[in-house]
């Protein structure tokens, strides 16, 4: 029987789980600066939801917000971390643990849905959750993702060593031409978020909005 450890993706609850053991926070307890600096998208009383936020570092600030919060990710040991997280910030966010394919993703109710890294995801269960995050979308609601773009590889600083896995501007276009885009751009920067995401780092931010008209179910 070999020693070495199943490879991330064969066993992503696992992987997390491992990943976010002990009492340090794997990407910090800080929210993504793509995400605070677009702050002014959100508005007190509005419905979010986190896709696959950890140990809830995303979805405690939107809630310290004022927004109404929902978050889930694969890892039960994240959740039980980010739950403890949102009671000490004094903030209440509906947590879940599950996978991306089997959430009960609501349909046509969010103001907006927030997905910051969510790159463990390979070509076909991509096109499922974008999919999915679309849909969970009411009209005139807001997606804002941020990503590592392919030329990560080089920088390896943080993601998925796995091109497939990674995001370009292009790519993201076509995945959501349903939407309006609003931003959508390739850029460098310096992240310092715990001690998974540190140093340069190429990514891909995109704000889009549903269309108010009748779209896709």
């Amino acid at each position: 029987m070999s020693d070495t450890p199943p490879a991330p993706f064969a066993d992503p609850a696992g992987t997390w789980n491992r990943r976010f053991e002990g009492d340090g926070f794997h990407f910090g307890t800080a929210p993504n600066a793509w995400l605070v600096e677009r702050a002014d998208l959100f508005r007190p009383g509005q419905r979010v939801l986190c896709v696959a936020d950890g140990e809830g570092r995303n979805s405690v600030w939107l809630a310290g917000r004022g927004l109404e919060v929902r978050a889930f990710d694969i890892a039960g040991v994240g959740v039980a971390k980010a739950r403890r997280f949102a009671a000490e910030s004094g903030v209440e966010v509906d947590f879940a643990v599950s996978d991306c394919d089997a959430y009960a993703w609501p349909t046509r109710t969010c103001d907006a849905v927030v997905a910051i890294f969510v790159q463990f995801a390979d070509p076909a269960m991509r096109e499922r959750l974008f999919a999915n995050m679309v849909r969970a979308l009411r009209p005139g609601g807001l997606l804002v993702l941020l990503g590592y773009a392919v030329k990560q590889l080089e920088y390896r600083t943080g993601g998925p060593p796995i091109a497939s896995h990674l995001y370009t501007a292009v790519l993201l276009r076509d995945a959501f031409r349903d939407l309006d885009i609003l931003e959508l751009r390739e850029f460098e920067a310096e992240l310092a978020e715990g001690t998974a995401h540190c140093g340069r780092s190429a990514l891909v931010g995109l704000v889009a909005r549903r269309p108010a008209r009748r779209g896709p179910p």
